[in-house]
Parts: structure tokens; sequence; C-alpha cells
């Protein structure tokens, strides 16, 4: 609900006007509150505590360029299939990350059953195990680190 009168409006007429004793609100001001002053009188504060206040360092590259990536290892790739229920084609069992929202296949774990994989890329010792076991991969971007 609005007040009908400001706190300002209400303090005329009143000795000081809310400031205290009479000298609290004359002259010098106050040092300012915070991080006031870093660049002037808190300046020596800043060179022993916070050096690295100042200045700039570094970039943040635009959102528009930054590639997300959502990997999985081809470790858990049994696990998945199971979860799943992945087909099975000529005795391999298929799997296809993409559908299931992974970008990139990584080579750590190890690989037991022979896969066919559909993936956007792949790493080199991800795709060297799925082909040891049996398997292959569909990678539609050239495998490499």
């Amino acid at each position: 609900m609005p007040h009908r009168l400001r706190k300002i409006r209400k303090k005329r007429g009143t000795r000081t006007v809310g400031y205290g004793r009479v000298g609290q609100h004359r002259k010098t001001g106050s040092k300012g509150e915070r991080r006031a002053g870093r660049h002037k009188h808190g300046w020596t504060y800043v060179l022993r505590y916070e050096p690295d206040y100042f200045g700039k360092r570094g970039f943040t590259s635009p959102a528009s360029l930054r590639r997300i990536e959502n990997i999985i290892n081809v470790g858990e790739l049994e696990e998945m299939a199971e979860k799943i229920g992945a087909t099975e084609k000529d005795g391999k069992i298929f799997l296809d990350l993409t559908s299931l929202g992974y970008t990139k296949l990584l080579g750590r774990g190890r690989v037991k059953k022979a896969f066919i994989i559909k993936v956007p890329s792949t790493s080199e010792a991800a795709a060297e195990k799925i082909k040891e076991a049996g398997g292959e991969v569909i990678a539609e971007i050239e495998t490499g680190a």
C-alpha cells in the first residue's frame, strides 16, 4: 500500500532530519562503502589482497560458436544396449547413438561384444577397439581425436 507521506516529508522540521547529531551530515562525508575507492584511497588494499581486481584477462567465445559434445565411452555401450533393448543385425548389436543424443564416442573401457555403432564422431581409439571386437563404426565425421 502506498504511503501518503515520504520519509523526507515527515522528517522536515526536525533538527537534523534523520542524520543523527548535527555534525554527521556536514563537511567530509564518508569514504564510501564496499568497493568504493579501489583506484584511489583503497589502492594499497587492492595491491596486497586482490592484485587481479583491475584489468581484463582472457576472452569468452561466443555461445553461437561453442559446440557442446555429449560423449559416451566404449565401456558403457554394453550396459546401454541392455538398458534400451538394442536390435541385432548379422549377430552384431546395433546402436544409434545419434538418436540417443550422443555426439562423440570415446575409447575408455573394454568392448567384449560386436557392435555396429552410428555416431556423429568418434576417437581413433574407440573405433579401433570396436573393430578389434568384430564390430564397425558408422561415423558422419572422420575419426580423430
